[in-house]
């Protein structure tokens, strides 16, 4: 990919100045990521997880909670993009739960049932490492959760239960001006017309990003097309309102390129 060309995504989250813009873009944001089977969105959060732990600054912080591949998964990729996770790990930047075998009985995170040794133990961990953070003077503290749907299956289905998890995750971001990027697939959804879940976590997310196949069906040198809501965005005089983007990708060996529809020969 030609490094003097814009990076789209980046430009849509507001992104581009990252290194010279304080505090980082993304604090004290919600940014979801919404992907189908055919189209994956596992780059976003590759290319987020890189930003986040990018080597202009040491003291930015990622929790990942990994449902869906096991840390070999993500520091092979990440490599490839440039970002050692193996070394960030051993500097306390890079905090991998992994939670592939976990079961979360019914609970709530109020305790007022079930047991506690669920996902008011993970709550509990994750707040730990932010709130110790925050005490070390960490600029930047991300969140990760890479696979929604497997959380609501290690819940049992209980849909409520993690979406308090979610929702508890998301006072975080205030508290501490976190961010919080969740993937989820919309389309294991698609026998139900707009589940609650769907519009429970778009309703909480300050940035919607979707990858979807392209309309026209598959094409060799396009892989899909993402759509970027951001919302609430700041328009200089006082005033916010919503910015949509929309662009095609081509996931590479070694990173994403992106453009415009048509502007590909």
């Amino acid at each position: 990919m030609d490094q003097r060309a814009p990076n789209l995504l980046d430009e849509a989250l507001g992104l581009v100045d990252e290194e010279k813009t304080k505090p980082w873009p993304l604090s004290s944001r919600v940014v979801l990521v919404e992907d189908r089977v055919e189209t994956s969105g596992a780059f976003v959060l590759h290319h987020l997880l890189k930003r986040a732990l990018s080597p202009h600054s040491s003291n930015d912080v990622v929790v990942f909670l990994a449902f869906s591949q096991p840390f070999s998964h993500y520091d092979r990729i990440l490599r490839k993009l440039g970002c050692n996770l193996t070394a960030q790990r051993e500097n306390n930047r890079f905090f991998f739960l992994d939670l592939l075998m976990s079961e979360f009985p019914g609970e709530k995170l109020d305790g007022d049932e079930g047991n506690n040794d669920g996902l008011v133990a993970l709550y509990g961990k994750i707040e730990k490492v932010v709130s110790t953070s925050f005490q070390e003077n960490k600029k930047c503290i991300t969140i990760v959760i890479d696979d929604f749907s497997l959380m609501e299956v290690a819940a049992n289905g209980a849909t409520n239960y993690v979406l308090d998890f979610l929702r508890y995750c998301r006072t975080l971001t205030s508290a501490f001006g976190c961010s919080l990027v969740v993937l989820n697939h919309e389309d294991i959804y698609s026998s139900i017309e707009r589940p609650a879940l769907i519009l429970q976590m778009e309703y909480l997310a300050d940035i919607l990003i979707k990858a979807e196949p392209l309309a026209t069906g598959l094409a060799t040198d396009v892989h899909g097309q993402l759509t970027v809501l951001n919302k609430e965005i700041q328009d200089g005089q006082g005033s916010s309102r919503n910015k949509i983007c929309n662009f095609h990708f081509r996931v590479k060996e070694n990173g994403v390129e992106y453009f415009y529809p048509g502007s590909k020969t």
